[in-house]
């Protein structure tokens, strides 16, 4: 199942870090505060969005109709997709990624890129809108032509002009290194890239398979904070399981 955004798609916007819902058991919890390394504190989902001045409404959705041979099935993948957001329903799959820490992703991001972003085809994926904020890319992959209604179906950011992001309000130094670091481990998933981790910092972890994960200047890999497990590309981390801290560990 999966939903449509309602009316226009004016979602608001989530704050810088997107919809962070911390699920960290209160046993690693105690594991971390024992480790001497420095973080930021944790902040709140309700904090990040008043801080920003923002809130997220993304319950306005209607399930994903089955194809039963109408427009849409006529339509041909070079077809380009409709610019309304309010025709768009949002797969399983992108909704889940609204929900997790380090994504930035909003339903009124997406409605803007589908209004106002620059529509490409790419033969992997057919067709994206990509629209940059902030020195922030946001990139949206739609597909209406195997349902009745225009899906969206996955959606990422990238960094596109760093000192604009850095300068931007809406992130800041933490929210800028989560992109990059997550951008380069999807690049190609099976290669280390110890060199480009090594220069961020995320003190706020963020989320690629089971792990939850971050970084300090210097390491070249990402730690997941529950197992503690250590990781230089994204292969590594989708296929090994976090088995979470034991205390004393």
């Amino acid at each position: 199942m999966a939903s449509r955004q309602g009316g226009s798609g004016d979602a608001e916007p989530l704050g810088p870090g997107s919809t962070e819902r911390r699920t960290a058991s209160t046993t690693a919890a105690a594991s971390r505060q024992a480790d001497a390394r420095h973080r930021s504190p944790p902040e709140s989902p309700a904090c990040r969005r008043a801080r920003a001045g923002r809130t997220d409404r993304s319950a306005d959705y209607r399930s994903v109709d089955p194809p039963h041979g109408g427009e849409a099935a006529a339509r041909t993948p070079e077809d380009p997709p409709v610019r309304d957001p309010s025709l768009y329903a949002l797969t399983d799959h992108f909704r889940e990624r609204l929900e997790q820490p380090g994504r930035y992703v909003s339903t009124r991001t997406v409605s803007d890129a589908i209004r106002e972003g620059q529509l490409r085809w790419n033969s992997t994926d057919g067709w994206r809108f990509a629209l940059v904020e902030g020195g922030v890319r946001f990139v949206v992959v739609v597909s209406d032509t195997e349902t009745d209604s225009p899906v969206v179906v996955t959606g990422w950011t990238e960094v596109a002009d760093r000192e604009a992001a850095l300068e931007a309000p809406r992130w800041d130094g933490v929210d800028v290194d989560t992109i990059a670091v997550r951008a380069a481990l999807s690049e190609s998933a099976a290669t280390p890239i110890p060199d480009r981790i090594r220069p961020r910092t995320v003190t706020r972890p963020f989320e690629v398979g089971e792990h939850r994960l971050e970084t300090e200047p210097g390491e070249p890999f990402v730690r997941c904070t529950e197992c503690g497990c250590r990781f230089r590309s994204k292969e590594g981390i989708t296929s090994r399981r976090c088995r979470q801290r034991s205390p004393g560990r």
